[in-house]
Protein backbone atom coordinates (compact mmCIF):
# COMPACT_ATOMS: atom_id res chain seq x y z
CA UNK A 1 0.00 0.00 0.00
CA UNK A 2 2.97 2.17 0.31
CA UNK A 3 4.16 1.50 -2.97
CA UNK A 4 0.96 2.64 -4.30
CA UNK A 5 0.50 5.03 -2.53
CA UNK A 6 3.83 6.61 -4.10
CA UNK A 7 2.60 5.95 -7.42
CA UNK A 8 -0.40 8.89 -6.70
CA UNK A 9 1.04 12.06 -7.28
CA UNK A 10 2.35 10.98 -10.85
CA UNK A 11 -0.40 9.33 -12.02
CA UNK A 12 -1.33 9.99 -15.08
CA UNK A 13 -4.70 10.93 -16.23
CA UNK A 14 -4.98 7.86 -18.80
CA UNK A 15 -3.75 5.49 -16.15
CA UNK A 16 -7.55 6.93 -13.88
CA UNK A 17 -10.99 6.74 -14.22
CA UNK A 18 -12.62 9.36 -12.40
CA UNK A 19 -16.00 8.77 -10.40
CA UNK A 20 -16.11 12.22 -8.75
CA UNK A 21 -14.32 15.23 -10.81
CA UNK A 22 -14.02 17.93 -8.02
CA UNK A 23 -11.15 20.49 -8.03
CA UNK A 24 -8.60 19.12 -5.24
CA UNK A 25 -7.16 21.08 -3.01
CA UNK A 26 -3.55 22.05 -3.15
CA UNK A 27 -0.72 19.85 -1.23
CA UNK A 28 -3.93 18.75 0.88
CA UNK A 29 -4.17 15.15 1.62
CA UNK A 30 -4.73 12.09 -0.06
CA UNK A 31 -6.45 8.50 0.74
CA UNK A 32 -6.02 5.48 -1.08
CA UNK A 33 -8.32 2.50 -0.11
CA UNK A 34 -7.10 -0.63 -2.33
CA UNK A 35 -10.17 -4.00 -1.94
CA UNK A 36 -8.17 -6.82 -3.96
CA UNK A 37 -7.16 -9.99 -1.74
CA UNK A 38 -7.12 -7.95 1.32
CA UNK A 39 -8.76 -4.77 2.12
CA UNK A 40 -5.61 -1.94 2.36
CA UNK A 41 -5.56 1.58 3.54
CA UNK A 42 -3.02 4.60 3.25
CA UNK A 43 -2.80 7.95 3.18
CA UNK A 44 -0.58 10.80 1.89
CA UNK A 45 0.83 13.95 3.44
CA UNK A 46 2.13 17.07 1.92
CA UNK A 47 6.00 17.94 3.42
CA UNK A 48 9.22 19.24 2.41
CA UNK A 49 8.15 19.99 -1.72
CA UNK A 50 6.58 16.54 -1.83
CA UNK A 51 3.96 13.97 -0.62
CA UNK A 52 4.84 11.80 2.22
CA UNK A 53 2.86 8.11 2.42
CA UNK A 54 2.10 6.58 5.30
CA UNK A 55 0.98 2.82 5.64
CA UNK A 56 -2.29 1.66 7.57
CA UNK A 57 -3.72 -1.54 8.81
CA UNK A 58 -7.22 0.58 8.72
CA UNK A 59 -8.96 -2.59 6.59
CA UNK A 60 -9.25 -4.14 10.24
CA UNK A 61 -10.93 -1.41 11.88
CA UNK A 62 -14.46 -2.71 13.42
CA UNK A 63 -17.27 -2.76 10.48
CA UNK A 64 -20.09 -0.30 11.29
CA UNK A 65 -23.75 -0.93 10.03
CA UNK A 66 -25.24 1.69 8.37
CA UNK A 67 -28.56 -0.06 7.37
CA UNK A 68 -30.65 -2.52 8.97
CA UNK A 69 -29.58 -5.29 6.75
CA UNK A 70 -25.87 -4.63 7.03
CA UNK A 71 -26.74 -4.77 11.29
CA UNK A 72 -28.02 -8.33 10.10
CA UNK A 73 -24.78 -9.24 8.01
CA UNK A 74 -22.72 -7.43 10.83
CA UNK A 75 -24.81 -9.97 13.48
CA UNK A 76 -24.69 -12.73 11.15
CA UNK A 77 -20.39 -12.39 10.74
CA UNK A 78 -20.15 -11.54 14.44
CA UNK A 79 -21.14 -15.41 15.03
CA UNK A 80 -18.78 -16.95 12.32
CA UNK A 81 -15.24 -14.70 13.46
CA UNK A 82 -16.49 -13.01 16.67
CA UNK A 83 -14.78 -9.29 15.43
CA UNK A 84 -15.55 -8.16 12.10
CA UNK A 85 -13.38 -5.73 10.25
CA UNK A 86 -14.24 -4.10 7.04
CA UNK A 87 -11.58 -6.67 5.50
CA UNK A 88 -14.67 -9.23 6.35
CA UNK A 89 -16.86 -7.44 4.09
CA UNK A 90 -15.05 -5.23 1.94
CA UNK A 91 -12.61 -7.09 0.20
CA UNK A 92 -12.16 -10.55 -2.15
CA UNK A 93 -12.56 -12.56 0.96
CA UNK A 94 -15.21 -10.35 1.93
CA UNK A 95 -17.53 -10.98 -1.31
CA UNK A 96 -18.00 -14.67 -0.34
CA UNK A 97 -18.95 -13.49 3.12
CA UNK A 98 -21.55 -11.19 1.64
CA UNK A 99 -22.86 -13.73 -0.61
CA UNK A 100 -23.13 -16.38 2.22
CA UNK A 101 -25.20 -14.16 4.41
CA UNK A 102 -27.50 -12.87 1.43
CA UNK A 103 -28.13 -16.91 0.82
CA UNK A 104 -28.93 -17.62 4.05
CA UNK A 105 -31.15 -14.32 5.07
CA UNK A 106 -32.16 -12.22 1.53
CA UNK A 107 -34.67 -14.14 0.18
CA UNK A 108 -32.49 -14.56 -3.16
CA UNK A 109 -32.55 -17.88 -4.76
CA UNK A 110 -29.24 -19.70 -6.02
CA UNK A 111 -29.23 -21.47 -9.44
CA UNK A 112 -27.82 -24.71 -10.01
CA UNK A 113 -25.39 -23.32 -12.47
CA UNK A 114 -24.25 -21.05 -10.24
CA UNK A 115 -24.09 -24.09 -7.35
CA UNK A 116 -21.89 -26.17 -9.57
CA UNK A 117 -19.54 -23.73 -10.66
CA UNK A 118 -18.75 -22.15 -7.11
CA UNK A 119 -18.38 -25.69 -5.99
CA UNK A 120 -15.57 -26.19 -8.61
CA UNK A 121 -14.24 -22.96 -8.41
CA UNK A 122 -10.71 -22.16 -6.16
CA UNK A 123 -11.97 -19.35 -5.83
CA UNK A 124 -15.55 -17.53 -5.60
CA UNK A 125 -14.84 -13.85 -5.82
CA UNK A 126 -14.70 -13.55 -9.45
CA UNK A 127 -17.27 -15.95 -10.22
CA UNK A 128 -19.99 -13.81 -7.80
CA UNK A 129 -18.51 -10.72 -9.95
CA UNK A 130 -18.93 -12.14 -13.36
CA UNK A 131 -22.50 -13.40 -12.59
CA UNK A 132 -23.24 -10.11 -10.64
CA UNK A 133 -22.19 -8.14 -14.15
CA UNK A 134 -23.54 -10.80 -17.02
CA UNK A 135 -25.42 -9.03 -19.59
CA UNK A 136 -26.36 -12.44 -20.80
CA UNK A 137 -29.56 -13.41 -19.11
CA UNK A 138 -28.22 -16.76 -18.45
CA UNK A 139 -24.99 -16.10 -16.70
CA UNK A 140 -26.69 -13.55 -15.08
CA UNK A 141 -27.63 -13.99 -11.17
CA UNK A 142 -29.78 -12.23 -8.90
CA UNK A 143 -28.06 -13.05 -5.62
CA UNK A 144 -24.55 -12.11 -7.50
CA UNK A 145 -26.01 -8.76 -8.05
CA UNK A 146 -27.38 -8.21 -4.60
CA UNK A 147 -23.87 -9.45 -3.11
CA UNK A 148 -22.22 -6.39 -5.41
CA UNK A 149 -24.07 -3.99 -4.40
CA UNK A 150 -23.95 -4.68 -0.88
CA UNK A 151 -20.07 -4.64 -1.33
CA UNK A 152 -20.27 -1.28 -3.15
CA UNK A 153 -22.43 0.42 -0.74
CA UNK A 154 -19.44 -0.77 1.97
CA UNK A 155 -16.76 0.02 0.30
CA UNK A 156 -18.67 3.36 -0.30
CA UNK A 157 -18.95 3.91 3.27
CA UNK A 158 -15.54 2.58 3.93
CA UNK A 159 -14.01 5.37 1.46
CA UNK A 160 -15.92 8.38 3.02
CA UNK A 161 -15.11 6.93 6.74
CA UNK A 162 -11.30 7.38 5.51
CA UNK A 163 -11.17 10.57 3.95
CA UNK A 164 -12.58 11.83 6.87
CA UNK A 165 -10.45 10.70 9.34
CA UNK A 166 -7.08 11.94 7.31
CA UNK A 167 -8.91 15.10 5.70
CA UNK A 168 -8.56 13.92 2.16
CA UNK A 169 -9.00 16.91 0.87
CA UNK A 170 -7.09 16.31 -2.40
CA UNK A 171 -8.44 13.32 -3.16
CA UNK A 172 -9.87 9.56 -2.66
CA UNK A 173 -8.08 6.57 -4.88
CA UNK A 174 -9.52 3.17 -5.21
CA UNK A 175 -6.47 1.04 -6.21
CA UNK A 176 -6.49 -2.88 -5.78
CA UNK A 177 -7.79 -5.32 -8.28
CA UNK A 178 -11.83 -5.21 -7.58
CA UNK A 179 -12.45 -1.72 -8.76
CA UNK A 180 -10.79 -1.43 -12.30
CA UNK A 181 -13.00 -4.81 -12.55
CA UNK A 182 -16.53 -3.57 -11.24
CA UNK A 183 -16.07 0.05 -12.78
CA UNK A 184 -19.38 -0.54 -14.63
CA UNK A 185 -20.92 -1.02 -11.36
CA UNK A 186 -19.18 2.04 -9.55
CA UNK A 187 -20.05 4.23 -12.43
CA UNK A 188 -23.67 4.25 -10.92
CA UNK A 189 -25.02 6.32 -7.69
CA UNK A 190 -24.66 3.78 -5.39
CA UNK A 191 -21.14 4.05 -4.43
CA UNK A 192 -21.15 7.84 -4.27
CA UNK A 193 -24.03 8.37 -2.12
CA UNK A 194 -22.20 5.74 0.36
CA UNK A 195 -19.63 7.86 0.40
CA UNK A 196 -21.08 11.15 0.62
CA UNK A 197 -23.57 10.28 3.38
CA UNK A 198 -21.41 11.62 6.33
CA UNK A 199 -24.12 13.43 8.30
CA UNK A 200 -22.55 17.33 9.09
CA UNK A 201 -19.57 16.61 6.85
CA UNK A 202 -21.34 15.61 3.75
CA UNK A 203 -20.51 19.35 2.34
CA UNK A 204 -17.17 18.19 3.16
CA UNK A 205 -16.95 14.81 1.18
CA UNK A 206 -18.94 15.93 -1.46
CA UNK A 207 -16.30 17.93 -2.99
CA UNK A 208 -13.67 15.44 -2.69
CA UNK A 209 -12.34 14.14 -6.16
CA UNK A 210 -12.38 10.28 -6.45
CA UNK A 211 -10.63 7.92 -9.13
CA UNK A 212 -9.89 4.38 -9.90
CA UNK A 213 -6.39 3.11 -10.40
CA UNK A 214 -6.23 1.41 -13.68
CA UNK A 215 -2.29 1.23 -13.86
CA UNK A 216 -2.38 -2.55 -12.75
CA UNK A 217 1.58 -1.84 -12.14
CA UNK A 218 1.00 1.29 -9.71
CA UNK A 219 2.93 -0.63 -6.73
CA UNK A 220 5.68 -0.77 -9.32
CA UNK A 221 5.81 2.44 -10.07
CA UNK A 222 5.54 3.49 -6.97
CA UNK A 223 8.68 1.71 -5.65
CA UNK A 224 10.61 3.49 -8.29
CA UNK A 225 9.00 6.64 -7.58
CA UNK A 226 10.24 6.22 -4.08
CA UNK A 227 13.88 4.39 -4.82
CA UNK A 228 14.23 7.80 -7.49
CA UNK A 229 13.52 10.26 -4.25
CA UNK A 230 15.98 7.93 -1.86
CA UNK A 231 19.20 8.44 -4.43
CA UNK A 232 18.66 12.20 -4.83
Amino acid sequence: MTAIANAVPVLQPDELFTLNASEPEPKGNIAIIAPGTGLGEAFLTWQNHHYHAHPSEGGHASFAPTNAREVNLLSYLMERYGHVSYERVCSGIGIPNIYAFLKENGNVEEPAWLTKQLAEAEDPTPVIITAALATDPSAYAEICAATLDMFISILGTESGNLAVKVMATAGIYLGGGIPPRILSALKGKRFLRALHNKGRFSKMVVHIPVHVIMNPNAALLGTAVYGLRMIR
